[in-house]
């Protein structure tokens, strides 16, 4: 799809080529074609004297009423009153939404039923990786689009209000934070498919049954990844041509905040799931692991550092070093010969404890004298541990660091964000991938090392016997000159004895 889908930003000026289908069309920006989605830009018209006139919606392109030979589409373009643009806006909404819908359609009815059909191609965790949550994505932008056509005023769009149907399905919208992050998935599962032909064909006859534009089965599924992308864009445009008096202003401005936030959130979780697998690496990396791997309940290390620790039945500080997660607290211990060995000492559930300052001076607790301390309290058990930070400072990024991870605990329980099986199993075989070429790289320098060893050994004998031979030849009596050629053919001989693993 690459290859045929055009490139463009905002302020682009694109002549349209071919305009036969409502939902893609295909264009040329300088010497580039491709095809894009009609529901991406909007609709200007050249004059004769070198200006733009904007039009209404861009169906009237698409149903063939204007030609697109002589007209082009810009992004980002000025209008010059005010109503009419936010008309404008309004419509080109409804417009995209009521494409969107159509493809969504498209996607579930024409891709993944008929895969289900296909039982001896597809099984269950295939198609659940391949198409994500959309058929939930689809039923819930149904329910928005009807109440957006509620909120639209078909007469006077300029006076529609629709920053609250924003506000009232902001929670739903988080649904779309699942589809983002199993995209990649998504693509990598298609791409192993696709260098079977079957699937080729299979995907080919799908998309030609139900008439869907020639664009890629990875074209059609990347849609709602860019489309939960341009909302703040959307409603930064309607709030830009919203008078401060319209009723919709600040309905508008809450709406542009609430996405604003959506699309941001679903960027960070996407960024934690993209690190994975430098978690899963660090826990390969961790000597004598217990208990459930790392990402079983966490995808975020938040801070990390060494401090001095108490445990409350034993009474006698440990020097640790802590990793903070969300959901739970490592625990380590340095090697004491190779100090970036790191063994597993155990975990604190953090879900079970709060945080609690502790007062520098005598801690009634442990009977003991503290400093740049804070202490961890089972809710549940009464059951302690004391911390001891070496400066007032490493205190407060400790104290801030377990305020952030319950803070990302709470939104991750409200979006319903983890990390699938599919993940784990992936990050899983990376970890195995790295430690075997890690292994034999391992090996190789071990070789090398030996090798190197044996040949310094070498020299160094052999320059021992440089020196000590000259001492040795003195205790001997010669008794001709036959005895001394003898020797010094014997030095000979040994120093090519001792040089010859060298040259080996």
């Amino acid at each position: 799809m690459a290859d045929r889908e055009l490139a463009f930003k905002a302020g682009d000026v694109i002549k349209v080529l071919d305009a036969s289908n409502k939902d893609w069309w295909w264009g040329q920006i300088d010497e580039e074609e491709g095809w894009f989605p009609a529901s991406f830009v909007r609709l200007w018209v050249n004059q004769e004297d070198g200006g733009v006139e904007p039009v209404e919606g861009t169906s009237e392109m698409a149903n063939g009423h204007l030609d697109p030979t002589n007209d082009c589409l810009c992004l980002g373009s000025p209008l010059q009153n005010r109503d009419q643009m936010r008309a404008n806006v309004i419509n080109e909404i409804m417009s995209t939404e009521r494409h969107y819908i159509k493809h969504l359609k498209d996607i579930c009815e024409g891709y993944l039923r008929q895969c289900r059909k296909r039982v001896d191609m597809f099984n269950d965790d295939q198609l659940r990786v391949i198409f994500g949550n959309i058929e939930d994505i689809y039923r819930f932008q149904m329910g928005f689009v009807r109440d957006l056509e509620k909120q639209y005023n078909n007469e006077e769009p300029h006076l529609s209000e629709i920053g609250p149907c924003f506000l009232e399905h902001q929670d739903g919208f988080w649904i779309y934070s699942e589809y983002c992050n199993n995209h990649l998935d998504a693509c990598m599962e298609l791409s192993k498919l696709m260098r079977d032909g079957r699937y080729q064909h299979f995907f080919e006859a799908c998309r030609l049954l139900q008439q869907m534009i020639d664009i890629a089965i990875d074209g059609f599924l990347l849609t709602p990844v860019q489309k939960i992308c341009k909302y703040p864009l959307q409603l930064a445009e309607l709030l830009k041509y919203t008078p401060q008096e319209h009723s919709d202003y600040r309905y508008v401005a809450a709406a542009l905040a609430v996405m604003r936030n959506v699309t941001q959130q679903i960027n960070e979780r996407k960024r934690r799931l993209e690190n994975i697998d430098k978690i899963a690496q660090w826990q390969a990396s961790v000597l004598d692991w217990e208990g459930d791997d790392i990402l079983d309940r966490s995808s975020e290390l938040i801070y990390t550092g060494e401090m001095s620790w108490i445990y409350q039945p034993y009474g006698r500080s440990q020097q640790r070093v802590f990793f903070l997660f969300d959901h739970q607290l490592v625990l380590c211990k340095k090697d004491l010969i190779r100090r970036d060995i790191l063994y597993y000492k155990g975990r604190i559930d953090m879900d079970r404890y709060d945080v609690r300052d502790a007062i520098d001076g005598r801690d009634d607790d442990f009977n003991v004298s503290v400093k740049n301390a804070f202490k961890l309290h089972n809710k549940a058990s009464e059951e302690l541990h004391i911390f001891l930070c070496k400066k007032q400072e490493e205190k407060m990024r400790w104290l801030r660091a377990f305020h952030e991870e319950r803070k990302m605990v709470q939104e991750d329980e409200k979006i319903g964000f983890e990390i699938s099986e599919y993940q784990k199993r992936q990050a899983a075989l990376t970890v195995r991938k790295v430690s075997k070429q890690k292994g034999e790289t391992s090996r190789r320098y071990q070789v090398i090392y030996l090798s190197i060893f044996l040949s310094l050994f070498s020299l160094t004998l052999c320059l021992l016997i440089a020196v000590n031979l000259p001492s040795l030849t003195h205790t001997f009596t010669y008794a001709s000159r036959a005895h001394t050629h003898s020797i010094h053919t014997h030095r000979t001989s040994l120093f090519y004895l001792c040089f010859s693993p060298c040259v080996t």
